[in-house]
């Protein structure tokens, strides 16, 4: 079975594109080009010089040496938190405001739900100097402030979604709204596996330099290129396809996809997608979806503000269905807990989405020889106020 896209745009059942007419020139334009782009040698070499000299890269693979003889395994950390602006996003940002300036773009737009998103993408717009546009929860933006702040900062306007939850997902609804409005001049840039094709491959590629460090850097520190297991958090889940990338068709490195159980996969405060979510189509791609038994989209709940989101990408829901992923829910509690772990274990405070997937060692065994590698997306500094507030720590 393969678990990339096919030209149709599809993994497995999942994914394509599901967009108004207006929106039709714009995802066309790219769907034609971005492949061909990518390719392009001058493309290539802006966009890793970018990587190496502005973003930092590549980041360590450090292994875990505490946290190891804790659980009884091999952990190695993908430490994306060491990224410019805090967390693997620039990765994408990087690469798709070099796309965008390649179809003529001058304008850009995003959504942000944690505020990383939003922050990669006002950087790669000040360094371009192109007009930013980003849309956030209201909910988000009072969870998030340091994170709004960077991004005036850094000279984008940061919109105000005001509609149902006031969190990710209407960001998004308001982020497709402008598309609509602005087709010519705009791009917008998604910031997880996530919309109409060829956003999530798209997406997934710019990320890949994920797994494609990893592989060379597990030869220098365990002489082979395959760990046994890649785990990451997944809430649209571009984290997760840029450490899984180059293992999706080897079947000798297990999947793990971590998911926010909120308070309880059955609580009705969850955003445990695999558990909880029926095919739909959401934001221009069919996916797993949670929704009420009518169709309607249901509320998603998370600690983090990262992981509240209703599906998840077309490329996840087909490796949960396919089996070629084994998911895992996490409640708020176990993943808070686990993020003051890793932070007393190894001097390292994760953001709170990475904190998901840490917490998974309490119940899930691996053997003592092992590799584990766990991609830590984030820092948690965007998180202290949860932190604080969580463990009383003022």
């Amino acid at each position: 079975m393969n678990y990339n896209v096919n030209e149709n745009g599809y993994y497995g059942d999942f994914g394509g594109a599901y967009i108004p007419e207006m929106l039709y020139p714009n995802v066309e334009e790219l769907r034609q080009n971005y492949i061909k782009v990518m390719q392009e040698p001058e493309f290539q070499n802006e966009f890793h010089e970018l990587l190496r000299e502005y973003v930092g890269r590549p980041t360590p693979l450090y292994f875990a040496k505490r946290f190891s003889e804790k659980y009884g395994t091999k952990v190695y950390l993908k430490r994306e938190d060491l990224c410019h602006t805090g967390a693997h996003k620039v990765n994408n940002t990087i690469g798709q405001i070099l796309m965008a300036k390649r179809l003529g773009k001058t304008r850009i737009i995003a959504e942000t739900g944690a505020g990383q998103h939003g922050v990669a993408t006002a950087t790669v717009c000040a360094l371009m100097g192109l007009e930013c546009i980003v849309y956030m929860g209201a909910v988000d933006i009072k969870r998030q402030a340091p994170n709004v702040a960077r991004m005036k900062m850094l000279g984008a306007k940061v919109v105000p979604a005001e509609s149902g939850s006031k969190t990710l997902k209407d960001a998004t609804n308001e982020a497709i709204r402008d598309w609509i409005n602005n087709p010519t001049d705009t791009h917008y840039i998604i910031g997880s596996v996530v919309g109409p094709h060829p956003y999530p491959d798209m997406v997934a590629r710019f990320q890949s330099v994920i797994s494609e460090e990893v592989k060379k850097q597990l030869v220098e520190k365990e002489g082979r290129e395959n760990p046994d297991y890649v785990v990451a958090c997944v809430g649209g889940g571009s984290n997760a396809a840029g450490i899984y990338y180059h293992y999706l068709d080897n079947p000798n490195v297990g999947i793990i996809a971590v998911e926010a159980a909120g308070k309880g996969i059955d609580s009705g405060e969850s955003a445990a997608t695999s558990a909880l979510g029926k095919e739909g189509i959401i934001h221009g791609s069919k996916t797993l979806l949670m929704q009420t038994p009518d169709g309607q989209i249901t509320e998603p709940y998370s600690i983090s503000a990262g992981l509240d989101y209703p599906g998840v990408g077309p490329m996840h829901a087909h490796l949960f269905r396919s089996g070629r992923g084994e998911f895992i829910s996490i409640t708020d509690d176990a993943a808070m807990q686990a993020g003051l772990e890793l932070s007393k274990l190894e001097g390292i405070i994760p953001a709170i989405e990475t904190s998901h997937a840490l917490a998974i060692f309490k119940d899930r065994k691996f053997k003592k020889d092992d590799v584990v590698v766990i991609n830590l997306s984030g820092r948690g500094d965007k998180d202290l106020n949860t932190y604080i507030e969580y463990f009383n720590l003022a």
